[in-house]
């Protein structure tokens, strides 16, 4: 989906392109049970939950901003499937239903503990994670080493043309790692 569909404001998203690969990655099926720690505008979550006839996505998010902005956008899509989960990971996931997918969009420095918590609660669970800051993907690569977890990464760096007179200049978006591992069911 186009990102300009999406309500968005000041809050942060996964942009259309990195997103289209990130669901891809996920493998979900039409009775998925996702978590979207970190979820922003919703836009994973509602993109997801349009493909999960049967399925829940739960977008958690702690920032009021986010918050406001996944409910109009649910409202928006129509996508009933969807519930918002108010709260930080890994706290707030202790009593949700056991998931079959999780995509990691940020976790405010706990990504071992929400890493930790996935895997015990579905220990052939469908992990995908979006990292940009180098320190977060070297956060990633060792929670990995230690678990002994093969993982496959993917660099996506999306240029767009922007129209500057009658010319078109490529202009670079921030350059993504994902990384996705597990899913033995």
């Amino acid at each position: 989906m186009r990102d300009e569909l999406f309500i968005r404001g000041e809050v942060p998203m996964t942009k259309s392109e990195v997103r289209s690969i990130s669901i891809s990655k996920l493998e979900l099926s039409k009775s998925s049970v996702l978590y979207d720690v970190g979820a922003g505008t919703g836009s994973v979550s509602i993109e997801a939950a349009l493909s999960m006839a049967e399925g829940t996505a739960y977008a958690i998010e702690k920032k009021n901003e986010a918050i406001e902005l996944i409910y109009k956008n649910i409202e928006k899509f129509s996508t009933s499937n969807v519930i918002v989960t108010e709260g930080e990971a890994p706290e707030v996931l202790l009593n949700l239903p056991v998931p079959t997918h999780a995509f990691i969009g940020g976790t405010s420095g706990n990504m071992d503990s929400v890493l930790d918590l996935l895997l015990n609660k579905n220990p052939d669970i469908r992990i995908v994670i979006n990292v940009i800051a180098l320190e977060s993907l070297q956060d990633v690569m060792d929670w990995l080493k230690k678990k002994q977890i093969e993982a496959e990464i993917v660099h996506v760096q999306i240029s767009k043309a922007k129209t500057a007179g009658r010319y078109h200049m490529m202009m670079g978006n921030n350059p993504v790692y994902v990384v996705s591992f597990g899913g033995n069911t």
